[in-house]
């Protein structure tokens, strides 16, 4: 996978994000966690860009914990919004999970890398 897989892959997921906040209901649960989500859902396209224009390996690693940060509090607003339900049909939240984490995989694996590199 190159960088630019994964760039696209995070502006995918964050139009997917944006898709699934335009379906929540103006509960005042659902507004707040709506905001909450596309906060969160599209940080981590912001911060891979970032990411990519890391000063050092140490910098690089930062942003990339930022990232996971950002996936992580995106699927808890994602089992917020099933398990209240704040959308019609939750199962079409299923795939935006999967890939979640999915991201958060490649994400962490990328850390790791880059810390056994940086001991080099």
């Amino acid at each position: 996978m190159t960088k630019f897989d994964l760039e696209d892959r995070f502006i995918d997921f964050t139009i997917r994000i944006s898709n699934v906040v335009d379906e929540i209901d103006n509960s005042k649960l659902g507004t707040h966690i709506a905001g909450q989500l596309i906060r969160s859902g599209s940080s981590p396209a912001l911060n891979y860009g970032e990411a990519q224009s890391a000063e050092s390996r140490k910098d690089f690693v930062h942003k990339l914990k930022i990232i996971i940060k950002e996936l992580k509090e995106s699927r808890i607003c994602l089992k917020i919004i099933r398990r209240k339900p704040l959308i019609s049909n939750v199962k079409k939240l299923a795939p935006i999970m999967k890939e979640t984490e999915e991201l958060i995989a490649i994400i962490y694996k990328s850390i790791e890398t880059a810390k056994s590199n940086m001991q080099k």
